[in-house]
């Protein structure tokens, strides 16, 4: 029931209206008071009124909220445990890093789609790609929807921006075909755990996390497969070893791949590698966590001493620096040197879609394509003369 109140502001002649509605909260029973100033006349708080009790009528409540406390109330109530962890982890950076720092102490309500628009080309303007703003737009579009079927919001805001800018095409970076032996010697002869741990990457395109994981049970040399099912998060391996296997990046990412002969010769020396140190070490050996790729204590190999192992290694290998991930990208490269199709790469990788494997890796498909054509083109020569 609404009932409407005239008076006069401060310093001013003129009369306003108010409209106040009582209405039975659904859950307490008690009676709740929601109320507006402002109007200039009856009918425009009475239209207004009548607006709110229908509103109120279908379960929705307007509340003050600030968008901080609903976007962090949205994290932990909606989102951990029901993605996977570097899904949240990702939303939490972009609340944490892009969104809240804008925004700062704005309502959830108050956030109008000019306003939001006006975020989205702040964050062009900070030279971020297309691809991370569209992410970071990700976010708070997901956040919006499922504010409005919690009936904070009726609209989203997000719906209907403009995303600037062009997405340029990723550089791919990796160690050429005929670089790849020397870099290798330097490997083994730096260690020979960096060696095994390298040589698995390069040969099965594994990402480090899911290498760092690999444990002997996912591994069939007689098949010759592996198993890829989890990855090793660095930092709870650190913190909270209790917690050290986590999910693949994606649910595509689970998968089982096939090696060559040559490294499941190689994993099969390894293995007997590891059952020396074991002998050596007996309690000493870490070995509940039957790890393949791992320190000779049985250990899992920190994240800080892998990347300066293969920045050291390249050093000596007289190549260019890189990042590990190049290892992932270096066997995608062999493989469409072989002649695989982009099905089969995105399968073996463990992409989401083929289109994520031939968006990253069609312009050296076509610098592939170009080099066998030449081949083609001078062997044809050769036939014709």
């Amino acid at each position: 029931m609404a009932t409407f109140h005239k008076y006069k502001k401060k310093g001013s002649k003129k009369d306003f209206w108010e409209y106040r509605i009582y209405y039975q909260d659904p859950i307490t029973r008690k009676t709740k008071e929601k109320s507006k100033k402002g109007f200039t006349s009856k009918p425009e708080a009475k239209l207004a009124a009548e607006e709110m009790e229908r509103l109120i009528r279908e379960g929705y409540e307007q509340t003050d909220i600030p968008l901080k406390t609903y976007l962090n109330e949205w994290l932990i109530e909606y989102k951990k445990g029901s993605v996977r962890k570097n899904t949240y982890e990702l939303h939490e950076r972009n609340v944490k890093n892009h969104i809240i720092p804008y925004f700062k102490n704005i309502l959830l309500k108050d956030v109008k789609p000019m306003m939001y628009q006006k975020f989205i080309n702040n964050l062009h303007s900070l030279s971020y790609s297309k691809r991370t703003v569209e992410i970071i737009h990700g976010t708070m579009y997901n956040a919006y929807e499922k504010a409005i079927i919690l009936q904070k919001v009726e609209k989203n805001p997000c719906v209907g921006v403009t995303i600037k800018g062009e997405e340029k095409p990723r550089e791919i970076k990796f160690i050429d075909s005929e670089d790849l032996s020397n870099f290798l010697k330097e490997a083994y002869k730096d260690d020979y755990i960096y060696w095994i741990f390298f040589k698995v990457l390069i040969e099965t395109g594994m990402r480090k996390g899911e290498a760092g994981a690999l444990q002997w049970s996912d591994i069939n040399l007689k098949e010759r497969t592996i198993d890829i099912n989890k990855s090793l998060d660095f930092k709870e391996a650190f913190s909270n070893p209790d917690k050290m296997f986590g999910d693949v990046k994606t649910y595509r990412s689970n998968r089982i791949i096939t090696i060559s002969q040559g490294l499941a010769n190689d994993l099969h020396f390894h293995k007997k590698f590891q059952n020396h140190n074991k002998l050596s070490l007996t309690d000493n050996y870490k070995h509940d966590l039957n790890l393949v790729l791992c320190r000779n204590d049985g250990d899992y190999m920190p994240k800080s001493t892998l990347a300066n192992a293969f920045a050291r290694i390249l050093r000596k290998a007289n190549l260019p620096s890189l990042p590990i991930h190049s290892t992932r990208h270096t066997h995608a490269v062999l493989q469409m040197e072989a002649g695989a199709d982009m099905k089969y790469i995105q399968e073996r990788l463990g992409h989401g879609s083929i289109s994520i494997t031939s968006d990253v890796y069609s312009h050296i498909s076509k610098k592939i394509e170009e080099d066998r054509m030449k081949k083609y083109e001078e062997h044809m020569k050769n036939v014709l003369e």
